[in-house]
């Protein structure tokens, strides 16, 4: 049997602190109609649509 308490990845991580000339913007993609679309292209209805969107967990 392994003891998994000893392995590296299961150990927390140092938080990374970015500066902001280091970031970059991340793209979020959804799915519309079927299709997969990135969120920036998008109209303003659209945009607003996807904005008031809720999630929710099937039970």
């Amino acid at each position: 049997m392994t003891d998994l308490s000893q392995q590296k990845h299961l150990q927390p991580q140092p938080v990374v602190a970015l500066a902001d000339e280091e970031r970059t913007r991340c793209e979020v993609w959804t799915r519309v109609m079927g299709y997969h679309r990135p969120v920036s292209a998008f109209n303003v209805g659209k945009r607003g649509e996807f904005a008031d969107r809720k999630f929710f967990k099937e039970q």
